[in-house]
């Protein structure tokens, strides 16, 4: 029986691939670019042809079924949901029409849920039945898991905790609300804290004032914290507090025993960790504290993360 799976990772601009196993060994890997497609059963066409090559070229048979990770996908009924980053109109039926162009079943995802499955397959969630998964990118995601099951909602939209405001009338989000989490703990958000505290704080010396204002990153923060500078410190002490404290809130959801953290700027470590478990400890009820719900990092590896994730959906297909 073929024990190979094909994940796909479909990005605004280019589009990754890859044939894992059920160890999670990504066996062959490849990638098309996600423009200049006449429509999507033209893309797919364009999947298939490049799925061929890498399996010929690494001897392997193709694959038994696919898992998707794309900007607003939908596990419950495999469409690509309104989203500004792809050039097709949708909603986009992705998973019917991969599967009429490869005839393998087909399930479709966005990242973040991908990335939990991917977890709870191949990772730090492995033998968990009750966690949440936490994406900490340009925007901040979450895949919630609970007694084993991917919570997805009604339509499919469930667990949106980026987008649970943290701060009433606070920052502007790009959902057309204010104060939304991932304002403050993206990496983005880091940036706005930066430029914050750099105007609030004139007087104050910091490494990070030389960089030009369209420079500004979490990791330019990262790097200065490390150095000892003290403004870069608080600017990873407020965004582990904000985390922290809506970690104590979401750990009421769902009773989880983990978080686990994924994305660059989970890689911050302790600058980011020892302020948000202090503040998860401050703030989540009695009888989450005390260790009982641990904070992890992801073991998917960062380079292929998003692949895993997709493959994962696609044992589920």
């Amino acid at each position: 029986m073929n024990r190979q799976v094909l994940g796909i990772d479909i990005g605004g601009t280019n589009t990754a691939l890859g044939i894992v196993n059920a160890r999670g060994e990504i066996l062959a890997t490849g990638n098309i670019s996600t423009r200049g497609h006449r429509d999507f059963e033209t893309f797919s066409r364009a999947l298939l042809a490049e799925t061929r090559r890498i399996c010929a070229e690494a001897g392997l048979d193709m694959p038994s079924a696919i898992g998707v990770g794309a900007p607003s996908g939908n596990i419950q009924n495999g469409m690509i949901e309104r989203t500004a980053n792809l050039e097709w109109p949708t909603p986009l039926p992705a998973a019917k029409i991969l599967s009429e162009v490869f005839g393998l079943p087909v399930a479709v995802s966005n990242d973040a849920n991908a990335a939990a499955i991917g977890e709870m397959t191949y990772g730090a969630a492995r033998g968990l039945t009750d966690f949440i998964m936490i994406t900490l990118g340009t925007g901040v995601g979450s895949g919630v898991v609970c007694d084993g099951r991917l919570i997805t909602g009604r339509e499919g939209l469930a667990g949106e905790l980026g987008h649970i405001i943290i701060r009433r009338n606070g920052r502007p989000c790009g959902c057309g609300r204010r104060g939304c989490l991932e304002t403050y703990t993206s990496a983005t958000g880091v940036v706005t804290t930066i430029r914050q505290m750099l105007a609030d704080n004139p007087d104050e010396p910091s490494s990070l004032r030389s960089i030009p204002d369209d420079q500004l990153t979490s990791l330019a923060a990262y790097e200065a914290a490390m150095a000892g500078d003290s403004l870069a410190r608080r600017v990873f002490d407020f965004t582990g507090t904000v985390l922290g404290e809506a970690l104590a809130d979401f750990a009421s959801f769902t009773s989880p025993k983990a978080f686990v953290l994924f994305g660059g700027l989970a890689r911050s470590g302790e600058l980011l960790l020892a302020p948000l478990r202090k503040a998860f400890e401050e703030n989540a009820l009695f009888f989450h504290t005390g260790g009982k719900v641990d904070i992890l990092l992801s073991q998917l590896p960062s380079a292929h993360a998003a692949l895993l994730g997709a493959s994962a959906i696609a044992w589920q297909a």
